[in-house]
């Protein structure tokens, strides 16, 4: 069996794909984050936990996707819709396959555009996040 014929990726749960929409259209002005997880058994991405208060610093125990309020240098102010990657460390190589394709699947299906990617949860502070968000000005 070839590697790519043993690459697991995961559907997204139709009630997850329904509150990540909502979630993008919230009329709220704070920090909040949906975290979501695969179910192995199901093979599918679900929602783990969602936080409607949280600063970053409070997120880097947590798995983030977030909604977060961006301050551009020209006093605009813009809250983007951010999905922030991370697979628990010390995975086999087959479920770091399963998060990596199931990532994808995700972003494709809910039609995210600011996707980050960070190894050490420890690295997930304001500056990180206004430095990846530079980008999309």
């Amino acid at each position: 069996m070839s590697t790519s014929e043993s690459l697991v990726v995961c559907e997204v749960d139709e009630d997850l794909v329904k509150k990540l929409k909502e979630f993008r259209f919230r009329k709220e002005t704070n920090n909040a984050a949906i975290i979501m997880k695969i179910d192995k058994d199901k093979q599918l991405v679900i929602l783990e936990e969602e936080h409607k208060d949280i600063s970053p610093d409070d997120l880097k125990d947590e798995l983030p996707e977030r909604h977060y309020k961006y301050e551009h240098d020209d006093g605009r102010v813009s809250y983007p819709l951010c999905f922030i990657f991370s697979s628990p460390v010390g995975c086999r190589p087959e479920q770091q396959m399963m998060y990596a394709g199931s990532k994808n699947k995700l972003v494709q299906t809910v039609e995210l555009t600011k996707v980050f990617e960070i190894r050490n949860t420890e690295d997930l502070t304001e500056e990180w996040l206004r430095e990846k968000l530079g980008f999309f000005r």
